[in-house]
């Protein structure tokens, strides 16, 4: 999204594409203290290099890292450093209010 929408085509602004991947699937599900910055939610934060992030990832081959990703926290606790995976495994499953157990 950031590499063709954001910085190539300039059809959004970067806040906008932030809220869309983050602040807006939040809300529609239902799910607190996640998807934006602010006391009291989970430090699920990215940070990266607009000129070079780019998504490598195809149906064929979806778990490919993007590049120009530099530094990724979840949950607070650091799992990307310098664009290199630290080992840390800190995820969970969330869930918002509707989930049933199914």
């Amino acid at each position: 999204m950031f590499a063709k929408y954001v910085r190539d085509e300039r059809l959004m602004p970067i806040e906008a594409a932030i809220r869309k991947l983050a602040a807006l699937p939040a809300e529609n599900l239902g799910i607190n203290k996640r998807g934006r910055l602010r006391v009291g939610s989970y430090a699920d934060v990215i940070a990266f290099d607009a000129q070079r992030i780019q998504d490598h990832a195809t149906f064929e081959a979806p778990r490919q890292y993007a590049t120009g990703m530099r530094h990724v926290f979840v949950n607070g606790v650091q799992v990307l450093k310098d664009g290199e995976h630290t080992g840390a495994t800190p995820g969970r499953v969330v869930r918002g209010p509707g989930w049933k157990g199914r």
